[in-house]
Formats: C-alpha cells, structure tokens, sequence
C-alpha cells in the first residue's frame, strides 16, 4: 500500500496500476543531435504501450556524443558512460520493478549500454532508436561527418579558403540523429535488428520520418505481446543471434567497435 501512495503521488489511476507498467528509458538531450528528436520518440513510444493496453513511465538515460567529445579530454569518458548507462538502466528497473522496457537510445555507447541492462535484468525489452541523419550536402555532392574532418586536413594544408571551410561546417549535418555513415550509432543500430532486440527498419529510416514515429509507436504496442508472451532478452540473445549479428555486420561493413560492443553485450 505504501508503493501504491508514493506512485498515486505521481498522479497514477487505479486503472493504471493494474495494467504493466512499462519504463520507457530515454537518453533524450540537448546535446546530442541524435538524441536532440528522442522526446517525440519516447511519446510515441507511450502512445503505443497505451493503446496496447500497458501504463507508460518515463525514465532517464545518459549519453556522450563521441563527435563533440572528440579531439580532447572527453573521449576518456565515452566508452566508460556505456558502463554508466547499463548500470543506471538496471538500477531504474530493478528499484521500481517494472515489467517492461522500452529502450530509446540513438548514438555510438548508448544503444550496447542499453543492451546490455537488458541482458542483465532480463524483463521483457525492446530497443527503438531515434534513426539515423540524413546526408548533407556541400560542394556539389552528399557529405556526412567525415567531411568535416577532411575539411580541417584541407584547410590545414591550404587546400581550402576559411570561406569553404565555414561552408562545410554548416552544411554536412543537416539536422538530428545520428551521424549519416556507418560509424558505432548506426552499426549498433542495424545489428540491433539483427540480432533480436529491435523492429525492422530501426537502423536505417530516417530520424526525420513519419515512418520512425511509426515504429516508435508499433514498439511500444509490442512490448505488450512480448510481456504477454514471457519473452525475455535472454531467450532472443541466443548464440544463433550473435552469429547473425556478426554476419551482419560483415555484410554491411559495420564499424569495428560494434565487435566491442557485442561481446560486452554477449
């Protein structure tokens, strides 16, 4: 009776109480383009636990942006948050026994920091990504991140006036989600799918998509069947999973740390 004053607190109905509550777990920021579009992510995702029948609660996670974290004291920190997030994730489920989650990362530590928990806590779990950005465009072709960084290579050598320079930066990334190319965020994304944990399409519609607010949404209406299937991320991470994850990778030329990743994950 205590537990059930403290969440009436949070202004939570009878009617809620007697359905699974799930913890929607989102690493949504200010500072992270790929994490900038995850409030409209984790609504949808509440909009579809309800009309499936479960009683969404939102929850925090972490998250670095490898990218501004680059070139100085920060990227000491990065590989360590996705210990952070896994520790943090657990210790949210495990202190409030939520019967589900619904994982909302996006970007490069943050969606194995995720997997991870889920692994360790074992409650029925789904991850849905926030999408990838879409390719810029800057001296007459389709650029992502990496130009930014062959810019500064060019300018350095005096290849490139500071006019140019100004232009590439403001242009080859366009808006939110994670950096266009196959780096961490997007491999971890795709193996997501690969491996169980995600719905189709999570690694690769768009972040700016009604479809990705689609997905969202029909995520959050299936962690309703898998609560009422009993199916737990123990029974999806089978050694035939991991193998088709590493297949996945190989085919699509995932980025080398996805291999970090999966055997922390495994």
């Amino acid at each position: 009776m205590p537990n059930r004053s403290l969440l009436r607190a949070c202004g939570m109905t009878d009617e809620e109480m007697n359905q699974p509550i799930i913890g929607v777990v989102s690493a949504y920021s200010e500072i992270i383009p790929g994490h900038i579009n995850l409030d409209k992510i984790a609504d949808a995702v509440k909009a579809g636990v309800r009309m499936a029948g479960g009683t969404p609660v939102l929850v925090p996670a972490i998250g670095v942006c490898d990218g501004i974290a680059m070139g100085h004291i920060g990227m000491k920190y990065s590989l360590a948050s996705r210990e952070l997030i896994a520790d943090s994730v657990e210790t949210l489920a495990q202190a409030h026994q939520l019967d589900g989650l619904v994982l909302i990362p996006n970007c490069d530590k943050i969606v194995p920091g995720m997997l991870m928990a889920a692994a360790r806590l074992n409650i029925p779990s789904i991850l849905v990504s926030g999408g990838p950005m879409l390719a810029g465009h800057f001296g007459g072709e389709e650029v992502s991140l990496s130009k930014t960084f062959e810019a500064v290579g060019a300018y350095k050598a005096g290849m490139m006036d500071e006019a140019t320079f100004y232009e590439a930066e403001c242009n080859s990334c366009p808006g939110c989600g994670s950096c266009a190319g196959m780096y961490t965020a997007n491999s971890m994304n795709c193996l997501s799918e690969a491996i169980g944990m995600a719905l189709p399409g999570n690694g690769t519609t768009p972040a700016v998509s009604a479809a990705r607010i689609h997905l969202a949404k029909h995520a959050g209406m299936k962690i309703m069947e898998l609560i009422e299937k009993d199916i737990k991320p123990r029974d999806i991470l089978t050694p035939a999973a991991f193998r088709n994850a590493l297949t996945c990778e190989m085919a699509i030329g995932c980025s080398t740390n996805s291999v970090l990743h999966l055997l922390a994950i495994a």
